[in-house]
Order: structure tokens, then sequence, then C-alpha cells
């Protein structure tokens, strides 16, 4: 009976989720980890919840980051952390995670999809500094204006 009607709860977890009710959802997820506490896919959802309804960073990445522990061959779970990371405006934990899920799930659309809307960063303009260092900040916001200076979008009519 527990089986089911966690399975039960988590879709209408899911179904609350897309439909913009996080607060609901977060509720539905909760009951499915109580009947299933080893489910994983009830853990990174719950995760992903949590940083939608509570802005609770650290406990979503938390329940994200467990799901992924422990079953790491499930391209969702890079998705629900990447997600988490993103909430919290921590965009190149997300960009890593999902490079990482690629390494794994190289074919996946989904992680390919969403790599892709976060966009590509170049290297370091002097790789033997850390990305952070005023030089390659500075440096790289030169390249950045250079580059779009000399290629800018054609546009025909």
């Amino acid at each position: 009976m527990g089986d089911s009607s966690a399975l039960v709860e988590f879709k209408k977890g899911i179904q609350l989720l897309r439909e913009g009710y996080p607060a609901e959802a977060r509720g539905r997820f909760r009951r499915a980890v109580e009947l299933e506490k080893q489910n994983v896919y009830f853990l990174s959802f719950l995760g992903v919840s949590e940083a939608r309804d509570q802005k609770n960073w650290a406990a979503a990445v938390d329940l994200c980051e467990t799901a992924l522990g422990l079953k790491r061959n499930e391209a969702q779970f890079y998705l629900d952390l990447a997600q988490g990371h993103l909430s919290a405006g921590r965009r190149e934990e997300a960009v890593a995670v999902l490079d990482r899920g690629l390494i794994y799930h190289i074919d996946d659309p989904r992680i390919t999809r969403e790599r892709a809307k976060l966009g590509l960063r170049r290297f370091s303009v002097l790789p033997f500094l850390e990305r952070g260092h005023f030089l390659n900040r500075s440096l790289g916001k030169l390249r950045h204006r250079v580059w779009t200076h000399f290629h800018k979008p054609v546009y025909s009519n």
C-alpha cells in the first residue's frame, strides 16, 4: 500500500510543479519521501520543489546531491541539481553540474539543451591564473568587447 500511495503523491507533485504550484508540490514530495525513504527520485524532486518554494538553497542542493550520489547514471538528477544551483543564482555551479552530466550522458538531449541555454564560456585569457583573477576578468571583458565589435550581427530585409 505504501509504494502505490507514495507513487500517487509523487505524480501529483510532478503535476503541481509543472502547473506552477511549488508549495503544494513540496508537500506531496515530502509525503512521498516519508512513505518511501529509499526512493532517490522522490528525494531529487523534493529538492527541486524546496528550491522553488522555500528558496532554501542549501537544503535543495543537498537533497539533489544526495539523489545524484546514490544514482549517478540518472540524467534527471543532473538536471535537478543544476536547477537548484540556478535557482540560487549560482550559474557556474549549474554549468559544472551539466558538464559533468554530459560526461556520463553525452547523448541526452535534455542535458544538452539545458547546457546550451547557459551558453559557452571561453577559456581564461591567462590560463595560469585563476578565472576570477582581476587580470583574467579585465582581459576577458576586453576580449568580449573586441569580439562583439567585429562580429556584429548582419540583418537583411
